[in-house]
């Protein structure tokens, strides 16, 4: 009974520590370069975890097969197991992250062994979709941009990192990235604490830089 006692106690101090913030937004938008100026800034005091690493695997279906998949509706990802990850996390266990291979649409055979900490961000176009997902996080940030933008900065990406063609990536944003977008994460801005305009918002930056320096100075 007293080790059951023990380890509750450390599981409820565990979870008053940490802090997970939550990044969102369309394709483009911003978030990433939001998200990796904070990473920057406070190294490996904090977590990063990408909503993206967390696309099933389809390894059943062939390359051209799976270059068909709608990546930008909900079901695309494997939440529940995000989920289950970051409640890990809160409770002071380490976890195994899985990880996506862009080129080959499809997820990757290594992982990578997260550990608890104090600060977690978590990034991606559909985190505040569903609902167990978003009641996870303590702070709530979208980053928006003009839709221009956000087009002209997904194909840069797309080219430069995925190994796509012009033609492939046009075509995807028509099919579904835009459609997605109107239906699914844009309406999710309502559930923000903060909404951004850009992610090199220095105002913004330094208001999250300062919170966060107060949460790992905290206990």
């Amino acid at each position: 009974m007293k080790t059951s006692k023990k380890i509750g106690t450390e599981t409820r101090a565990a979870e008053q520590a940490t802090t997970i913030i939550g990044i969102a937004g369309g394709t483009g938008s911003g978030k990433s370069t939001f998200t990796n100026r904070l990473k920057r800034a406070f190294g490996d005091a904090i977590t990063v975890i990408y909503h993206d690493n967390y696309y099933k695997p389809h390894d059943d279906l062939t390359l051209e097969e799976r270059r068909t998949i709608n990546y930008d509706h909900p079901d695309a990802l494997d939440t529940d197991l995000l989920v289950r990850h970051l409640e890990e996390l809160r409770a002071g266990r380490a976890v195994d992250c899985p990880t996506y291979d862009f080129t080959q649409h499809t997820r990757a055979k290594k992982t990578v062994a997260i550990q608890p900490s104090r600060v977690i961000i978590v990034e991606g176009i559909l985190i505040f979709q569903d609902a167990r997902l978003r009641d996870l996080f303590d702070i709530k940030i979208y980053v928006e941009a003009d839709a221009d933008e956000r087009i002209l900065r997904r194909v840069a990406r797309d080219i430069r990192e995925r190994g796509r063609s012009l033609e492939s990536v046009i075509n995807q944003y028509l099919t579904t990235v835009k459609p997605m977008h109107y239906l699914y994460v844009e309406p999710t801005k309502t559930f923000a604490d903060l909404i951004l305009n850009s992610g090199r918002n220095d105002v913004a930056f330094d208001v999250m830089k300062t919170k966060i320096e107060a949460l790992l100075g905290e206990g």
